[in-house]
């Protein structure tokens, strides 16, 4: 297997850009952690709208800044080379102005990728269970090159087994299911406000 050809990631990657803050404004950036499937993109968007600031999917960031799809990479290269370009691609993330960030479901379980976002960002843990895990990633498996390799509640429940004790790590925890996205979104922007990290701007 081939390696992963050198790639710098652009200081700045493309970003769903946002109206500058109105009334108050993050302290520090919100990185959303846990399962594929637990809603961490979709809740993302609709939480850096609901703040004013910008929205980065890690993984959409990782294929622009390959050039190719997620699948291609460990088809090609294989894990170690994706989680490599995954832990470049994130430290320069985070080091844009405080925005949402989603990360991929691996990504946290990376020891030198918590290193780096902790104190520096707010790292919240969307937790759900398996069989919201399985329902929800059910359409999507062809791009989710770990559910290709087997049977999928199997290898979801593994990976739970694995990762849940990391991303309890996490400084938060907001349990999501079958509720509203909107309602997951509140509850994160009350979380925020009272652990004091939106701050009111004149």
């Amino acid at each position: 297997m081939s390696s992963l050809p050198p790639i710098d990631p652009p200081r700045r990657l493309s970003v769903v850009a946002a109206e500058p803050a109105t009334g108050r404004q993050l302290v520090r950036p919100v990185v959303l952690v846990g399962m594929m499937g637990a809603g961490k993109t979709a809740v993302g968007r609709r939480l850096a709208a609901a703040l004013d600031v910008a929205f980065v999917d890690a993984d959409e960031a990782i294929v622009e800044a390959a050039a190719m799809s997620i699948p291609d990479i460990f088809e090609l290269y294989g894990e170690t080379a994706f989680r490599d370009l995954e832990r470049r691609v994130i430290a320069r993330l985070v080091e844009d102005e405080p925005g949402v960030l989603a990360l991929g479901g691996g990504a946290f379980i990376d020891e030198e990728t918590r290193a780096r976002l902790g104190g520096r960002c707010v790292t919240i843990w969307l937790k759900a269970d398996l069989d919201t895990l399985v329902a929800r990633t059910a359409k999507k498996r062809t791009i989710r090159p770990l559910l290709s390799q087997g049977d999928p509640r199997a290898i979801l429940g593994d990976l739970m087994a694995r990762r849940y004790p990391v991303y309890e790590l996490a400084e938060h925890t907001v349990v999501t299911g079958d509720q509203p996205l909107e309602e997951i979104v509140e509850k994160l922007v009350a979380l925020l406000v009272a652990a004091g990290e939106l701050r009111d701007v004149t």
